[in-house]
């Protein structure tokens, strides 16, 4: 199995924002060794509890801080920046790194409605032309004549470099025709929420037109995962997520707590049954057993590749995740 890197750069508690974006740096460096296939920087703005906030700049950091593994963006939030700049930044650094830099775009905005509004200076942002958006993108990349008023007198340099690879992200099955039509690689974010199904992808792989940035359909799927040689250990790594996940669906945004202060966490009941329910899209277990499982979810969906997000408290733990998924799959 091709396993990659999901990382938001958390800022766990005890740690500043810069320890972050250095943690992510060495969980690139240690993927690079193990060989895994990819890591992506995801994209979050106004956030206190996550660091990665330019994934195209992080990225451009990443790629020279490694050899072999590719890099990009999980994605870049496409709502926030005109197609011309967004083609220049890619091709800049695919010119750079040429067959290593992924394009992984996203619909999301990645905040909330103040950095929304404040990204694109107080005007209204533009929502509903987002596909148009990616068309755009991709004709510039490609060096083609837009086919919109607004970009078609114009071309993004550096002209004629490699080509990055290109992909789509989603997470409820809505973005997998529009992919397949566009010829880009499809990611579907399952830690999201869970509702990933063989019908989504048999679509995306059925409808799949290729272009020069991909000659067949690539499927990767997200999962969040915690892991460790025994179930006992991940449990106890996994509860400061868990704690997370809870307040999240409280409207409270907090940094992820140490081990310890997680285990001591007071909860109710229906706090429990929540975390219970969460664990749909965290996947917690002895590393044997997740590895299984993660073959099994392969078979059965046909996907090319797992991409794991890990966010133990401890970068210690965090990349053993890492090693441990290594050592079974590989």
């Amino acid at each position: 199995m091709r396993l990659s890197i999901l990382d938001q750069a958390p800022i766990t508690k005890g740690n500043t924002a810069a320890d972050a974006l250095k943690k992510a740096e060495e969980l690139a460096i240690l993927g690079d060794e193990l060989g895994y296939h990819r890591m992506w920087m995801a994209e979050h703005h106004s956030s206190n509890f996550i660091a990665s906030s330019a994934p195209e700049v992080t990225s451009a950091y990443l790629t020279a801080r490694t050899k072999n593994i590719r890099i990009g963006t999980g994605g870049v939030m496409m709502m926030h920046y005109s197609p011309l700049k967004l083609a220049e930044v890619f091709k800049t650094l695919s010119a750079l790194s040429p067959g290593r830099i992924d394009f992984g775009v996203g619909r999301a905005p990645g905040g909330d409605s103040y950095s929304i509004y404040a990204l694109s200076e107080g005007r209204q942002p533009m929502m509903n032309n987002m596909y148009e958006k990616i068309d755009n993108t991709l004709q510039l990349i490609n060096d083609e004549a837009s086919t919109d008023d607004l970009y078609n007198k114009t071309f993004a340099t550096p002209y004629k470099i490699s080509l990055p690879e290109a992909w789509l992200l989603g997470s409820s099955g809505n973005s997998a025709v529009q992919a397949a039509r566009r010829g880009v690689g499809y990611s579907f974010a399952q830690f999201f929420n869970g509702e990933m199904s063989k019908e989504i992808l048999d679509v995306y792989r059925k409808k799949f037109q290729p272009s020069p940035f991909m000659e067949k359909p690539e499927i990767n799927v997200s999962y969040m995962v915690t892991t460790a040689e025994t179930k006992e250990e991940a449990e106890f790594e996994a509860r400061p997520q868990d704690i997370w996940r809870l307040m999240f669906t409280k409207g409270k945004l907090t940094q992820i707590l140490t081990p310890e202060e997680a285990r001591d966490y007071p909860l109710t009941e229906i706090d429990r049954m929540t975390i219970k329910e969460n664990r749909k899209v965290h996947l917690v277990g002895a590393v044997k057993d997740i590895a299984t499982l993660l073959q099994e979810e392969q078979d059965h969906y046909g996907f090319d590749e797992a991409m794991i997000c890990s966010i133990p408290h401890s970068q210690e733990k965090r990349l053993n995740v890492y090693k441990l998924l290594a050592q079974e799959l590989f």
